[in-house]
């Protein structure tokens, strides 16, 4: 009987025992997970300028003959080549791309007797365009002359040409070095803002919990355009401010 008691004390104990380790490890793991967190959000900004210019124009003529449509068409892309080359361009410094011949329609409109009206499409015409672009990369001397001529386009009317050209576009070479460098500098400035907010807080901080990075912007220098959900990627200025945000979490100690 006292043999079988001792067993009985025995097993009661080693249960206190299990059942205790376990509340223990599942108290210890709980404070693990709810370790106070600090987050904050670094910037990583720097202003470039574009290294990469592309601009594309088009020309156009009508007439009641296809034959005809092409063959000014092809009269007009001569003009235009000599009016760039006299600019200062070499052959070599822009593309013509292919002439492109459709028929063109206008809407007549009538009105009946009973008081109904009616369009109908009527042949037009058969309407010619020709276009033409620049690009250069790395190239100062080939981007003014872009520039430059973008705005003397006019000029062509004179010779009965009415050139429609588009907005310059502006890009950068090597985004892939930008965009590790503003990574590397908003992870920094991050960094630094919680090490300054814990030592105000008289804190420690501990490592790195979590990271996670932003959106990548690329707008106009001096620009207030608002960042967007995708990522804004601007065309249009020659001078630019790109920026990325990355967003740290550490374990305060």
């Amino acid at each position: 009987m006292e043999k079988n008691r001792s067993l009985l004390y025995a097993a009661i104990w080693g249960i206190a025992i299990m059942i205790t380790a376990f509340i223990l490890g599942k108290g210890i793991k709980n404070r693990n997970a709810n370790q106070d967190v600090i987050n904050v959000i670094g910037l990583g900004t720097k202003d470039f300028i574009s290294d990469e210019i592309f601009w594309k124009g088009s020309f156009s003529t009508k007439s009641m003959d296809a034959k005809e449509a092409y063959s000014t068409i092809l009269a007009d892309r001569e003009k235009v080549k000599q009016f760039f080359l006299s600019k200062g361009f070499k052959e070599t410094e822009f593309t013509f791309g292919g002439a492109n011949i459709e028929k063109s329609f206008r809407t007549v409109t009538t009105d009946s007797k009973d008081g109904e009206t009616k369009s109908e499409q009527v042949f037009d015409g058969y309407l010619a365009t020709q276009s033409i672009s620049f690009s250069g990369k790395k190239n100062e001397a080939l981007m003014l002359k872009i520039e430059n001529v973008s705005d003397q386009t006019s000029e062509l009317i004179n010779s009965g040409i009415e050139f429609n050209g588009q907005d310059i576009q502006y890009t950068y070479s090597d985004l892939p070095s930008l965009k590790h460098n503003l990574i590397e500098k908003a992870t920094q400035d991050a960094k630094e803002r919680a090490q300054k907010i814990v030592k105000t807080g008289d804190g420690h901080l501990g490592k790195l919990k979590d990271a996670s990075m932003g959106v990548f912007q690329i707008t106009g220098k001096g620009s207030n355009e608002e960042d967007s959900y995708g990522g804004n990627f601007d065309t249009r200025s020659k001078e630019k401010t790109a920026r990325i945000t990355v967003r740290l979490s550490y374990v305060l100690e």
